[in-house]
């Protein structure tokens, strides 16, 4: 089998921090390169079981940066992207939408048009040692907007996106899909649910709830709980992916969604009671609980629909929420101990 050296994006993060040890372990035949710019949601450590491996590179660089996107692509005969990078937070793109219009929406095309110019000779016609490159794009479902009671986030789900961030991802995923249109590459996007599992940011809900009751401090929820999330495991999501990447239909979008529904409410409730059998204190962590005003633009409800990936991509989360949020607060508290 060929040697396969594909660029990976902002693998320090959460999800593709979880993402490269799984895949490096699968396909022995893959070198994975990995260009992040460690912003404050990448680190290094969470890589290090993965740093001593000869198949494994790091690259520390902005995805914006297109002389070293050329240098990479061209150093390392690149041919797969699987691109993660993304400022993702979403508090934060309301404070300061420039920087995530700059990473999601231009670095997104700078790669894509690296990735072009490497791969092809003209539209619609790959170069000969190019012909099964695919670039592989990670999305969110927050693409979609809000949801009813009732319904579910489909591939034919029209683009509404209510923050700046959302707006950014959907116009990154505006343009891997006119690239596939216009110029013929070989494509394909997921939009995931909210993931949470092992290295997730401190700042995201899951994280904060565990950190903030094991301190003693207030656990702060926005508005009066309701907002509804569909919870997928991270490496569920991995698997996902990795499906996706090899066995996707090229020009496919594919929602990946753990069919977990929760309330905040619920989560943080499910979270404290487990810390109240775990980690016991004279009284209930979820007397920690309090009310914060609700987030500019904050969207109801989010659940996917991920019937496509799982019919004709034969995908299914191994973990549903109750055993994956006990793998979650079990990580975080050998972490949290730690410190």
């Amino acid at each position: 089998m060929p040697t396969k050296n594909i660029l990976l994006t902002g693998t320090a993060g959460f999800i593709g921090s979880n993402f490269v040890p799984y895949f490096i372990d699968k396909y022995p035949e893959c070198n994975l390169i990995n260009l992040d710019l460690l912003t404050y949601a990448g680190n290094l450590e969470n890589l290090k079981e993965c740093e001593d491996n000869p198949r494994y590179k790091f690259i520390k660089g902005d995805i914006c940066n297109r002389e070293l996107v050329e240098f990479i692509f061209n150093e390392y005969d690149i041919n797969g992207v699987i691109h993660f990078a993304a400022e993702s937070h979403v508090d934060n793109s309301i404070k300061n939408p420039g920087v995530f219009i700059e990473t999601n929406v231009n670095g997104t095309f700078t790669l894509i048009d690296v990735a072009r110019a490497h791969w092809m000779d003209k539209p619609f016609e790959y170069k000969e040692d190019y012909k099964d490159c695919r670039f592989h794009h990670i999305s969110t479902d927050e693409v979609y907007g809000t949801l009813n009671e009732t319904d579910l986030f489909t591939e034919e789900t029209p683009y509404a996106p209510n923050s700046p961030y959302s707006a950014s991802k959907a116009s990154s995923d505006m343009i891997v899909r006119s690239y596939q249109e216009t110029y013929g590459m070989n494509t394909v996007i997921t939009n995931c649910s909210n993931n949470y599992g092992p290295k997730q940011h401190d700042e995201k809900l899951i994280p904060t709830i565990i950190r903030k009751a094991l301190a003693g401090e207030s656990i702060p929820i926005y508005g009066d709980g309701k907002n509804i999330r569909d919870w997928l495991y991270v490496l569920d999501h991995c698997k996902g992916i990795d499906l996706v990447y090899h066995t996707g239909k090229e020009a496919n979008v594919y929602n990946i969604g753990g069919r977990n529904e929760r309330t905040n409410l619920q989560i943080v409730d499910t979270i404290c009671s487990i810390l109240d059998k775990k980690v016991p204190k004279e009284t209930s962590y979820k007397e920690l609980i309090t009310f914060v005003e609700d987030r500019a633009g904050h969207d109801r409800r989010y659940a996917i629909d991920a019937t496509k990936l799982e019919t004709e991509l034969g995908w299914k989360a191994d973990e549903d929420f109750d055993s994956g949020i006990v793998k979650t607060i079990d990580w975080y508290l050998e972490k949290y101990n730690d410190n």
